[in-house]
């Protein structure tokens, strides 16, 4: 005699829908960034201390990441230059995302200003970023002042152009006829009118310039013209491994490296999951 259990439960094993993957992983991967940031900035100074007792030492439950040439916990080390390229990440994209503003705003002037600005997104899209970065980051003395104006200075160009693109649309609207026939100034329908629209636009693509800023960062780092070398930096890290990987200390660029490309996938995978949050017609999928 077979007894028929009631299916109430069917619902708890719904899968998810595209709506409630997004949020998750929107959750996800901005507790992971915070959760490393946070560890950096409250990291206890003794961690970074030399032991010249333990010193390249292997991957181990004791040093999960190992250790390199003075002793130094690798795992700290990371997560240490971690924080400190997201910090970079963030004063670089958004120094990247008020430019975008300001020349977004002021290409909405006129034919003359829209020239202006579309002339000079296209200088600064024609030349390699990471030459642009170099020669700011040297003419302002290097460190991370140097570096974050650097990058800061060079990724606006895409957003600029993306805003442009969106200020066009945005003017075609009867509101916008209206308020000018009004006799209402540019500046008044930029404010009233143009900047409450881009501000979703400007959230998202600061977030999609943190990855290009955090490896545009490391990268000059590494080639030795970002932060200092006293700093616990990926790019420094990296670059001072590559003198010990011929003696078979592969974990000294192992780790930090998986790291950095873990976290600039996370922060990517946040600004697309953003991206289809805030697009109408994802929103309820």
């Amino acid at each position: 005699m077979s007894t028929a259990f009631p299916m109430n439960n069917k619902g708890l094993l719904r899968p998810l829908n595209l709506r409630q993957r997004t949020i998750l992983l929107i959750i996800l991967m901005s507790l992971l960034v915070i959760t490393i940031l946070t560890s950096s900035l409250y990291m206890d100074s003794e961690l970074l201390s030399t032991n010249f007792g333990s010193k390249n030492l292997a991957p181990s439950l004791e040093h999960p990441f190992g250790t390199d040439w003075m002793g130094r916990d690798m795992l700290a080390r990371t997560l240490a230059g971690l924080g400190l390229s997201i910090m970079v990440g963030i004063f670089a994209s958004t120094i990247s995302t008020l430019i975008s503003v300001f020349l977004g705003l002021f290409s909405s002037m006129g034919k003359t200003a829209d020239s202006i600005v579309s002339w000079l997104v296209d200088l600064f899209l024609s030349i390699p970023h990471l030459l642009l970065i170099i020669l700011v980051s040297i003419g302002l003395g290097g460190g991370a002042t140097g570096v974050i104006i650097g990058v800061g200075l060079t990724h606006w160009a895409g957003l600029t152009r993306v805003v442009r693109a969106e200020i066009k649309q945005i003017k075609t609207q009867d509101y916008i006829h209206i308020s000018r026939n009004f006799g209402k100034s540019y500046v008044w329908v930029a404010r009233k009118h143009i900047l409450p629209h881009l501000i979703p636009k400007f959230m998202l693509g600061t977030i999609l310039i943190f990855p290009h800023a955090i490896l545009h960062e490391a990268s000059v780092t590494f080639l030795g013209f970002g932060l200092s070398p006293h700093e616990p930096a990926i790019g420094i890290i990296l670059s001072e491994s590559m003198k010990y990987l011929s003696a078979g200390y592969w974990w000294l660029a192992l780790f930090p490296g998986l790291s950095l490309l873990i976290v600039v996938l996370a922060v990517d995978i946040l600004g697309e999951n953003l991206g289809k949050l805030m697009d109408p017609k994802k929103a309820h999928e």
